[in-house]
């Protein structure tokens, strides 16, 4: 192996050093390794060094990987798998310390840029202090530090990288002006340097995004995927006719219809403690009691079912993201056909990438975007993919742990992406990735009446898998 690297180096011009070829040895994979070093590295590079491959990797082993690797769990069948590097549970390190969100942000950074370069149309991009320097159209990567708007009403936005900080003008009358920028995105900005203002004038913006190219193949799956978003058992406004009605025709049908996995995506139980006063809307007021209740209420799931439960804000797990799955001894008494997974997670069912995420931070997107609303969860949706981020707005509602790498980039492209949260009921196709806001088991809340807002509840959707259909099962 060692030789053939080395020969395919040399066909390349390029040299590594021997502890660069130590490291890419080491690697489990030494080929598709140093085949993405190579995609990385500039053009004119000919003698390559350790650092210069940690420069390229910066230290996220996932993104190695050209498609996800998945690993089985105990008994489950390789027909659902957990995608490896998307869950956090048993991997969290992160203490807090200063060092931990300077890497947290670097991970963000480099996994973000990686994404861009891959764009047909950017390229490599170079260091924000290496286009300080240059009389010419640069392209450059940075995350969004804070944006503004000039008394003139051009917007300045500052943008920073792993070397430096500059700022970056975009002209009222550009027509890029009217795009949405939000703090601590990570952005692609073509442009040339204006040495007067101290600015990049922008002619183009590039963000990660999902590929126009991306397509939904069909396959010989007839099984389905149904989501079961925010049940709040133990709550008094709990729909239990509506749940069981439910229940009677998942008895009565899912075999026929072919419903062999349902995924749910948090707050399967109302939790304790979790806003002002809540022990007055609990019918049930033990959380291990919830807990328990639930599982005698999924005994009932007919067993050919797979089921994946992973945590919300409301659940007994960490209220910061990304959040490790739900402790042994809240789910003992849960079924062995029951996979417990953090938040977010990606899956893999029968050969469809499934992410599944809580939706915390749409609280975030809804403050800080004008028209972002929660009566159009599917439009903050859609702001995440093009950001190929779930939570980019750091250090506002929606609490973020700084662990080593940033369980919140969108790694790979799904196929569906199902969120909850925010208790509406809705798909949308975008790229030909399923989105979907997989509704809620509980009525009104007295938080919701003071704002006016009515739920969506008691909808079950469903996406078949072979052909990407996806129903939505009223049971009001």
């Amino acid at each position: 192996m060692k030789n053939e690297i080395l020969s395919v180096a040399a066909s390349k011009g390029i040299f590594f050093s021997p502890d660069a070829m130590e490291m890419i040895l080491s690697n489990d994979k030494p080929m598709d390794f140093v085949n993405t070093v190579f995609s990385h590295l500039a053009k004119n590079a000919m003698f390559v060094s350790k650092q210069d491959i940690m420069d390229c990797i910066a230290g996220d082993k996932i993104l190695f990987q050209s498609e996800p690797e998945v690993k089985p769990h105990n008994k489950f069948t390789s027909d659902l798998t957990i995608v490896k590097g998307t869950d956090v549970t048993g991997e969290s390190t992160c203490e807090g310390k200063v060092n931990d969100f300077a890497q947290y942000f670097r991970g963000r950074f480099f996994s973000l840029k990686r994404l861009i370069e891959k764009r047909n149309d950017f390229g490599k991009a170079m260091s924000i202090s290496k286009a300080k320097t240059m009389d010419r159209t640069v392209r450059i990567c940075g995350i969004i530090f804070d944006t503004s708007t000039t008394k003139n009403g051009h917007k300045m936005i500052s943008l920073e990288d792993d070397t430096d900080m500059i700022k970056v003008f975009i002209h009222k009358e550009s027509p890029i002006a009217n795009e949405l920028f939000v703090t601590d995105e990570v952005i692609g900005v073509e442009g040339r340097l204006n040495i007067k203002m101290g600015a990049i004038m922008a002619e183009k913006i590039f963000r990660p995004d999902i590929p126009k190219t991306h397509k939904w193949e069909l396959s010989d799956s007839t099984s389905k995927v149904a989501f079961l978003s925010d049940v709040h058992v133990g709550s008094t406004t709990f729909l239990d006719t509506q749940w069981k009605k439910m229940i009677s025709w998942l008895k009565e049908n899912s075999e026929e219809k072919g419903i062999n996995y349902v995924v749910f995506p948090g707050d399967v139980v109302d939790g304790i403690g979790v806003f002002p006063d809540q022990d007055k809307e609990l019918l049930i007021a033990d959380i291990y009691d919830q807990y328990a209740q639930l599982a005698e209420y999924l005994k009932d799931i007919p067993d050919h079912i797979k089921m994946v439960i992973h945590p919300g804000n409301h659940d007994a797990a960490r209220s910061a993201e990304p959040q490790p799955a739900l402790n042994k001894v809240f789910t003992e008494k849960f079924d062995s056909n029951i996979l417990m997974v953090g938040n977010p997670v990606y899956m893999s069912i029968e050969g469809r990438t499934v992410m599944s995420y809580h939706g915390k931070s749409i609280d975030d997107w809804v403050a800080a975007v004008q028209y972002l609303t929660y009566e159009d969860p599917l439009r903050v949706m859609k702001e995440m993919c093009i950001r190929r981020h779930l939570a980019p707005i750091y250090g506002q509602r929606n609490a973020l742990a700084p662990e080593k790498k940033d369980y919140l980039v969108m790694e790979y492209v799904p196929d569906i992406f199902v969120s909850g949260h925010v208790h509406g009921a809705g798909q949308l196709q975008y790229n030909n990735v399923r989105l979907i806001n997989a509704s809620t088991w509980q009525s009104q809340t007295e938080y919701q009446k003071m704002h006016n807002f009515n739920p969506n509840p008691a909808i079950m959707p469903t996406v078949d898998l072979g052909s990407g259909k996806v129903e939505m099962h009223d049971f009001n």
